[in-house]
């Protein structure tokens, strides 16, 4: 509970980078001491067993149980069969992720060399994207965020690959949070402040983790380190799948 006053006081204070590392140390030792029996759910609507929250960030260390990620991961793979992996590129240079992605819902962001951007169809197939898993919706209104996400990102990371520090910021709506769902390897994830030379700070997101950032911290520069392989089994192959819910389109247009 000191430590939980500690980030109610920084965060009042708006020091971004005090109220970062006071948030990930309380998030890292929730995660030190969370206990699920196996097969254990949460249901939607009751407390969880910790949390991180401060200044529109939030870190909710295994929120999806072993047997929930094991569900959302065959509703990812449905998703992947209708909608393929593509790599995506860098604007104006075309060098390539060092990432591969899908989506799913009614929108997909997509980068090349025209840009970044947001469309209904794949860039490959020219086909919609396929509707978005009911338990990503659930997740989205278990948080408490406004209407419903319009976009997931779906990034497949392997051994070596990573994310430079970049902000979300191709939404037409920034009043609804970003919200961060972690799948199998644990990936050592960095966040800064809403300038890009603002100080970072890094954590580790683990299997059935959810990361949240909206309000004052929706444009916080992140991005991810490195990924530890072998540390999780719930991928055949190895590696992280991360999916990012988006709203896209202005709230009044629903």
């Amino acid at each position: 509970m000191m430590l939980q006053s500690k980030i109610a006081r920084h965060s009042t204070q708006r020091d971004i980078s005090i109220v970062l590392e006071l948030a990930f140390q309380f998030a890292n030792e929730c995660e030190d001491n969370l206990s699920r029996p196996d097969g254990a759910e949460r249901l939607p609507g009751t407390p969880y067993e910790c949390m991180a929250e401060t200044d529109g960030i939030r870190i909710v260390p295994g929120y999806f149980s072993e047997n929930a990620q094991r569900a959302l991961l065959a509703d990812i793979e449905a998703v992947i069969a209708l909608a393929p992996f593509f790599v995506p590129k860098m604007p104006r240079t075309g060098r390539p992720f060092s990432v591969r992605m899908t989506n799913c819902g009614p929108l997909g962001w997509v980068s090349d060399e025209g840009g970044y951007r947001y469309q209904p169809s794949h860039p490959q197939t020219s086909r919609s994207w396929p509707p978005m898993p009911a338990p990503l919706k659930m997740l989205w209104d278990d948080l408490g965020a406004p209407g419903e996400p319009e976009a997931c990102l779906i990034n497949y990371y392997e051994s070596g690959a990573k994310m430079g520090l970049h902000q979300d910021r191709d939404e037409a709506e920034l009043g609804a949070p970003v919200v961060s769902v972690s799948l199998g390897d644990t990936a050592v994830f960095r966040m800064g402040g809403t300038t890009r030379r603002a100080p970072t700070r890094s954590m580790r997101l683990s299997s059935g983790d959810v990361l949240v950032f909206g309000g004052p911290s929706r444009l916080v520069y992140h991005g991810v380190d490195r990924i530890l392989g072998g540390s999780s089994r719930l991928l055949s192959g190895g590696g992280r799948i991360n999916l990012t819910l988006r709203r896209v389109t202005p709230l009044e247009e629903q």
